[in-house]
């Protein structure tokens, strides 16, 4: 095997991955190979990136030592049953396939003790702002899974843990910009209804949510004592923060993570 990574699925995801790693310089772009069945979309990576692109994942499975599996999940079955004879225990094989357990690869390639990591991305991914969770088989070293961690890490931040928790962490993060947007949306409607133009509403909202996080980060503080700063006696933010707390704002989130979570772990049955 010579040192290059393969992608099966040239998608978003896949996208920004290989943009994350050729910025990080994990990999050269003569080093990464895609496998991708839209002509158009082989043209656009090969242009913009300058990887090299092929319309089936054998070239692939041949010259790669890791192959990042970046496809849906509903033809992850049939990928992997065509595959079969070109995949080996030298393998490093990463799925970025929601919901799909290490079990369900295992049993797609019996006997053969593949090494398999089970990634849990989102979609800020997209922006080099992830927040990814992986867990590997026994057949994983920890070599292998630091590399792993640190491809995710070239689009966001990654952490490692046991596979028992990706549920959770699908419930978090997986589901979790969907919350933040629709929070940001509640916002910009919000200064709508108090009169603000949308323009101005959507880019103080925002800027709002951003700056929010990045005192967060840097100030290391815990979100209680940064919202008791914003907080005066008798003020508008504790107007505001009683309606919150009276509708049950946190538990209302708290009730939706754990809604996705518990659906995670239902589709992961399926």
């Amino acid at each position: 095997m010579t040192i290059q990574i393969g992608f099966i699925g040239g998608g978003q995801m896949g996208e920004a991955l290989i943009r994350g790693i050729i910025q990080s310089g994990l990999y050269a772009s003569e080093n990464i190979l895609v496998a991708e069945p839209d002509s158009a979309r082989r043209v656009y990576l090969t242009e913009t990136y300058q990887v090299q692109a092929f319309d089936s994942g054998a070239a692939i499975w041949k010259s790669c030592s890791t192959v990042i599996l970046a496809v849906k999940p509903q033809v992850m079955g049939s990928l992997l049953t065509a595959a079969q004879e070109l995949i080996s225990a030298e393998h490093l094989i990463i799925s970025i396939a929601a919901g799909l357990p290490i079990s369900f690869f295992e049993g797609h390639l019996p006997g053969r003790q593949c090494k398999i990591i089970r990634v849990m991305p989102n979609t800020p991914a997209l922006v080099l702002e992830g927040a990814s969770a992986l867990s590997g088989n026994t057949h994983v070293t920890p070599e292998e899974m630091s590399l792993a961690k640190s491809l995710f890490d070239a689009v966001g931040v990654a952490v490692i843990l046991e596979e028992q928790y990706l549920d959770a962490v699908t419930g978090l993060s997986g589901s979790g910009p969907a919350y933040v947007f629709t929070f940001i949306e509640g916002m910009i409607d919000a200064g709508i209804k108090t009169g603000l133009a949308r323009g101005v509403a959507e880019t103080l909202a925002i800027q709002t949510v951003l700056g929010s996080v990045k005192l967060m980060q840097e100030s290391n503080k815990h979100p209680a004592v940064l919202r008791a700063m914003v907080t005066s006696p008798g003020g508008t933010t504790i107007a505001a923060q009683h309606v919150m707390e009276k509708a049950g704002f946190k538990g209302i989130i708290m009730d939706a993570i754990e809604a996705a979570t518990t659906r995670s772990i239902e589709l992961g049955r399926k």
